[in-house]
């Protein structure tokens, strides 16, 4: 009897979920992604989240992305990198905290900005909230990237973080500050 049971349960739910219509492709078309980045301690130096858009066959910088114009460097809500200790960026000392993260992209380099205003939707950017601006490095992607991509990798006493996405990869070097 209680075999019965299941089976008739398990018969109605599937028949529910069949008709509720559940559309999968219909899901975020530029999906979330984490980096965390660590010492050798495996303590947390910094964490960035962000939607990765991608390429679908569009020329991506100066057209889809155009250059000169501040970008939410993403998809959807604001870049938010959260550095769990200071860091000199471009010889600033940039506080341990939360941060959203716009670029200026141009052909040969780009500006990285970082921002107070965090959880926003990506495209509401304040100017006058600002922390920092930087240059950053571009050079051009060995391959295609189809989505859009954010590393950090060790360098001496901090970190490089690089982003890559069609035919450029911009980098930006900083440094944790020591106690």
């Amino acid at each position: 009897m209680k075999y019965i049971l299941i089976l008739l349960a398990s018969f109605f739910i599937s028949n529910d979920l069949h008709s509720q219509d559940l559309k999968f492709s219909d899901l975020d078309k530029s999906p979330l992604d984490v980096v965390m980045y660590r010492d050798a301690d495996q303590s947390a130096i910094a964490r960035v989240i962000y939607s990765r858009p991608s390429k679908r066959d569009r020329t991506v910088f100066g057209e889809l992305v155009p250059y000169e114009q501040v970008w939410r460097t993403g998809a959807n809500e604001a870049t938010e990198i959260t550095f769990y200790k200071d860091v000199i960026i471009a010889d600033e000392t940039v506080a341990a905290g939360t941060y959203s993260i716009y670029t200026v992209p141009n052909e040969d380099e780009w500006t990285f900005i970082l921002n107070t205003d965090t959880t926003q939707w990506g495209t509401n950017y304040n100017e006058e909230n600002n922390v920092l601006k930087a240059p950053m490095n571009v050079t051009p992607a060995p391959e295609s990237i189809e989505s859009f991509s954010i590393t950090i990798v060790d360098d001496f006493d901090g970190g490089t973080m690089f982003m890559g996405w069609d035919n450029r990869i911009a980098s930006l070097n900083f440094k944790v500050v020591q106690p």
